[in-house]
């Protein structure tokens, strides 16, 4: 594949692909949360930079640390050190951490009001720029059947761990074209206040977390128990969960309810300070 943006374009550019690609979806997840504070108003809160700082900072941790317990002998396993220098890194540990990141942010501020539109499109469209670094740097996937895929040279496959000259299922697009999809149904979702504050980033982390559990099959990715990877195992444990959730809001009657998706901003040491007809104050 492509370690180097060089390798990709046939020059001499020492600059990594798949930083470069990971950077680039920082950067459209952040403008992106720019927009929706605007366009919320939640940006006039100061609070706001502490929590997309928790954001920013439980993400970039937890994808290093995320994939360091890989064995139940904790001897087994790298150093804290060695994992943050040279660990693979993970997506859904990013994920998980930038949630508690932004729990923490907002239990330490104050800030009481549901932040995850602020997040939900951000977080899509920034997954969909950032898995394209991935398909050009790391292992596709397994062979396909349906015959379409990149084809792996030996010494690429046996670098990345592979099957080399037949296709193979290019599973981070697949990724990357979910994304694409949620970003745009979560941009019109939002734009017409469907559902009610918060909900529509909850119901983003349940698609691609059933998504990813299925799609995980075409990834390559080592299997540990029962055919499974660790991803699915993890997934296996947090689906029901967030499935549960969602059924338990169904049967309350709170997606039958059509309310406005800006946030409620309460300001330090005042009376709240109301944008929209949002009604909920709790945290996602």
């Amino acid at each position: 594949m492509y370690p180097t943006l060089g390798d990709l374009l046939g020059i001499d550019l020492p600059v990594g692909t798949h930083e470069l690609f990971v950077g680039l979806g920082v950067a459209v997840g952040l403008l992106v949360v720019g927009i929706r504070l605007v366009q919320t108003r939640a940006g006039r809160d100061e609070r706001m930079l502490y929590i997309i700082a928790g954001a920013l900072v439980g993400g970039a941790v937890f994808m290093r640390l995320g994939t360091w317990l890989q064995d139940v002998d904790l001897r087994a396993n790298a150093s804290l050190v060695e994992q943050w220098l040279y660990g693979n890194r993970s997506i859904l540990g990013g994920l998980v951490g930038a949630w508690l990141g932004v729990h923490v942010a907002k239990r330490l501020t104050g800030y009481p009001a549901r932040t995850g539109d602020l997040f939900a499109p951000a977080v899509a469209l920034g997954m969909a720029v950032g898995r394209w670094g991935c398909h050009l740097t790391e292992l596709p996937g397994t062979p396909n059947p349906l015959g379409f895929g990149p084809v792996l040279d030996q010494a690429t496959a046996d670098r990345l761990g592979g099957v080399a000259g037949v296709p193979l299922h290019p599973s981070l697009l697949y990724e990357a074209a979910f994304h694409t999809v949620a970003f745009a149904v979560i941009w019109w979702s939002l734009s017409r206040r469907r559902l009610p504050q918060g909900e529509t980033f909850v119901l983003y982390i349940a698609s691609y977390a059933v998504f990813r559990l299925l799609v995980e099959f075409t990834r390559g990715n080592e299997v540990v128990w029962m055919g499974l990877s660790r991803p699915q195992l993890f997934l296996l444990a947090a689906v029901p969960l967030v499935l549960a959730r969602i059924a338990w809001q169904a049967r309350r009657g709170v997606y039958s309810r059509q309310e406005t998706d800006n946030v409620t901003q309460q300001r330090p040491g005042g009376a709240g300070l109301q944008v929209g007809a949002g009604t909920s104050e709790r945290s996602d």
